[in-house]
């Protein structure tokens, strides 16, 4: 691929502008990215404008296509977007994986409801996640505190069998006298490793933050809602968050380091508040929690204060805010631990720091939240339910239960595996807090019901392919039947079907974790004990349940989270592993960062303005028109930046997905911005719009308009294989395609002339029967589109 040069992006007041008609192809590739060799069919591509990162490129022979415009007229001039590197990269990029925790809560935010005259639920509902992703910044610096003050600087330091064994913490062990041994400077000490976490997310949040928030979208006046489909997509701030997470990092940030604080000023305050303590010591204590108090006030005013700032590009930074914040809880921590530094004769380390009822107070504050979110959920949809939302608009509450569900195994594992690794006998040491080891004995069970919805599914999934064999020999009874060809067909339509199960397995899934959580926290609060020691005394089979289900906990725990980064590396350097979990993490980061700043950073924070940005200064440039083509997630991506474009610009742009999960995905599990409402829009503002699919994707599906817009946007279903057995065509056995390779289907080059011939000027767009001729010179005709007769038929 030649980059040496980039040649110019449009013709302008550099060089010859295109003659009034011209076309464009803007191809925008899909999930696990590709190369613009393959996406262009040409060996020899150069870039024409962009990045490492991300870039257009054109073939070479039409890199300079403004400079011969008679060479290009009556065939569209094919670009390709690359932006896979936005999304993947070197392995070391799986370490965002260890933050899935707060993309998750992230995607709660977006999974709201459509709303219709609650203008005050909808702000109620991003206030509540909000919450929540900060609830699961404190969990983390906690779990950081638990590991590095509570187990290793108090239990393991403070006893000497544990210090022996661990040669490192020698020289905090009391036995050896030294100046660090004292608890509170034990405790000041390893508060570094937390803060230095914090400081650790806080710099990549501020990096990705610079890379992708800072992207200016073009700058146009906003529309009227009706005119960018009822959804927020099409507002001019909406890819121009940087005001919100800015903010949102400094309140989480400050919540990291006070949290710090409190865990090291505690365990010093409770010591001089006994009765004979120092009594000055004892008033600096009670001065410094009030500070504590006043600093988490502050947090939480800064999290509930503001939302997204969508309806205009909010260029301010709230600059004192932003470095304030912080500061203030960083120098907050300093005095905490000089506080707790501070000489106290006779204090020794014994048991366990009160982990327990800071562990107790996140899990209670996090149920609570996910209850009233559920509450606002529902109060949203019954507004105007949408039959086809997620669990009846509950999508966002479960997927928030979720997300503190994966931010409490983390951390249990997490203390946990230390725990047994800093005393290996299993009796020098305490260990970590109780609930934090019913939180993991949890897990068999939930594993348990996941097991038993699997075999469900599976079942479901076999009946049907035994029922689909009939229905996939009806639709080509003129052709040789190969048994085998008809079961892998079956089979894999089979398959596929079970993405639309996703909201049962994410809906059992909550339901079993929140009322498993609530079982742990009412076990450790109430008994104080492990699952195991509370069973003692009981009868057999509950003692041996409990026994079992502490200790397999505790090592799947261990094992998932070696498993989760090993995996995750693996995504990253593998393309095909990518492409496997590829749709999950790109759904993931394709959303704003607007309930918690710490999420891995938005890809279509920079993908979108960069559509955007070409389509809208090639038509300024040359007064043509042109195709956008997306595949997979490359279709919403283009639907994104469609929806960004003003309505002149909008209506000279024609509309072709494949394998698109704009409504079998988006449209389910995110109402309120793909829902029927917005789609129809998208519809009526471009040109025209097609969209291909199969039976056997298990990703794309049909876009399901209502009414007549559904023939017009929807092609029947492309038959996959292309060719059953064997024939002249195809001699050899024709594979399963599935969600790739939609351009060797005959059907979608017939497609992509149809749509082409819309755009060209000067030429009768294609008519079909009842349709009278329609110039396609001018102003974009509102009229049938092709239909799905046209081309070979499909199955």
């Amino acid at each position: 691929m030649e980059r040496a040069q980039q040649r110019p992006a449009a013709a302008g007041a550099d060089g010859p502008a295109e003659p009034a008609g011209a076309a464009l192809e803007l191809l925008v590739h899909g999930v696990g990215g590709t190369t613009p060799e393959k996406m262009l069919d040409d060996p020899r591509t150069v870039r024409i404008t962009g990045d490492d990162t991300a870039a257009v490129f054109r073939r070479a022979a039409d890199a300079d296509a403004e400079a011969r415009p008679g060479q290009h007229r009556g065939a569209p001039v094919p670009e390709a977007y690359v932006w896979c590197n936005l999304t993947s990269g070197n392995g070391t990029r799986a370490l965002w994986l260890l933050l899935l925790p707060f993309m998750v809560v992230n995607l709660a935010h977006w999974m709201r409801p459509t709303a219709h005259g609650r203008p005050r639920t909808v702000r109620l509902y991003g206030l509540l996640v909000r919450l929540a992703g900060l609830t699961l910044t404190v969990l983390l610096v906690a779990a950081a505190c638990e590991v590095a003050l509570d187990l290793a600087a108090w239990q393991c330091a403070g006893t000497r069998a544990c210090a022996v064994r661990h040669s490192w913490l020698g020289f905090l062990s009391p036995a050896m006298g030294g100046w660090w041994s004292a608890p509170g400077r034990r405790l000041a000490l390893a508060a570094l490793v937390p803060a230095a976490l914090t400081c650790l997310l806080w710099y990549l949040s501020h990096r990705t933050w610079s890379a992708y928030e800072s992207q200016l979208p073009p700058a146009r006046e906003p529309e009227p809602e009706e005119d960018t489909g009822s959804t927020c997509l099409g507002r001019p701030g909406f890819w121009y968050g940087r005001r919100l997470v800015a903010r949102l990092r400094a309140a989480h940030t400050a919540a990291g380091l006070l949290t710090v604080a409190a865990a090291v000023a505690t365990p010093a305050a409770g010591f001089d508040r006994r009765p004979g303590g120092p009594a000055t010591l004892d008033a600096l204590g009670w001065l410094l929690h009030a500070a504590l108090v006043a600093g988490t006030a502050a947090v939480v005013w800064v999290v509930c204060r503001r939302g997204r700032s969508e309806q205009r590009l909010d260029r301010e930074l709230d600059r004192r805010l932003v470095r304030g914040l912080p500061l203030g809880a960083l120098l907050l921590c300093l005095l905490a631990a000089l506080y707790a530094g501070w000489a106290r004769p006779g204090w020794q380390a014994s048991g366990r720091l009160p982990g327990d009822a800071a562990f107790g107070g996140i899990a209670l504050a996090q149920g609570l939240l996910v209850v009233a979110l559920g509450a606002a959920a529902y109060t949203l949809h019954r507004t105007r339910p949408d039959p086809r939302a997620a669990l009846r608009g509950l999508g966002g509450p479960a997927v928030a239960m979720l997300a503190c569900a994966l931010g409490g195994v983390m951390s249990g594992g997490v203390s946990q595996r230390v725990a047994d690794w800093l005393d290996g006998t299993g009796t020098s040491i305490p260990g970590p807090p109780v609930l934090l080891t019913w939180q993991a004995s949890a897990i068999p069970p939930l594993l348990l019901v996941l097991l038993l919805l699997c075999g469900r599914l599976a079942g479901r999934a076999w009946r049907l392919s035994r029922a689909e064999r009939a229905t996939v020999e009806r639709d080509d009874p003129d052709e040789p039947q190969d048994a085998e060809c008809v079961r892998r067909i079956a089979r894999t339509r089979a398959m596929a079907t079970l993405t639309d199960e996703g909201p049962l397995v994410v809906g059992v899934t909550s339901a079993a974790t929140l009322l498993l959580g609530a079982a742990a926290l009412v076990g450790a609060l109430g008994t104080g004990r492990t699952p195991a020691g509370a069973a003692a005394g009981t009868n057999l089979a509950v003692r041996t349940a409990a026994e079992t289900s502490q200790t397999l906990g505790s090592w799947l725990i261990g094992l998932g989270s070696i498993l989760f980064v090993t995996w995750g590396r693996r995504a990253y350097k593998d393309a095909s592993a990518r492409r496997t979990i590829g749709i999950l993490w790109d759904v993931g980061t394709f959303w704003p960062r607007a309930a918690h700043p710490f999420a891995p950073p938005c890809y279509a924070e920079r993908a979108v303005p960069d559509l955007t940005w070409r389509m809208a200064t090639w038509t300024q440039a040359t007064g043509g028109r042109l195709v956008l083509s997306g595949h997979s997630q490359g279709s919403v991506l283009a639907a994104a930046a469609a929806w960004q474009l003003t309505p002149p610009v909008r209506g000279r742009v024609a509309l072709l997905t494949y394998g698109s999960p704009l409504e079998r995905l988006y449209g389910r599990w995110f109402p309120a911005h793909f829902g029927p409402d917005a789609l129809s829009a998208l519809h009526h503002d471009v040109d025209c719009w097609r969209n291909l699919y199969r039976l056997t994707d298990p990703i794309g599906g049909p876009v399901r308009l209502s009414g007549d817009c559904g023939p017009e946007v929807d092609h029947a279903p492309l038959e996959d294989p292309l060719a059953r057995g064997r024939t002249a065509r195809h001699p050899l056995p024709a594979p399963i395609l599935g969600h790739s390779d939609y351009q060797a289907d005959p059907v979608f080059a017939e497609e992509r002339r149809l749509l082409l011939a819309r755009l060209l000027p000067d030429l009768p767009a294609p008519r079909h029967r009842g349709e009278r001729p329609v110039a396609v010179q001018g102003e974009p005709r509102r009229g049938p589109e092709p239909q799905g007769s046209s081309g070979r038929s499909s199955a």
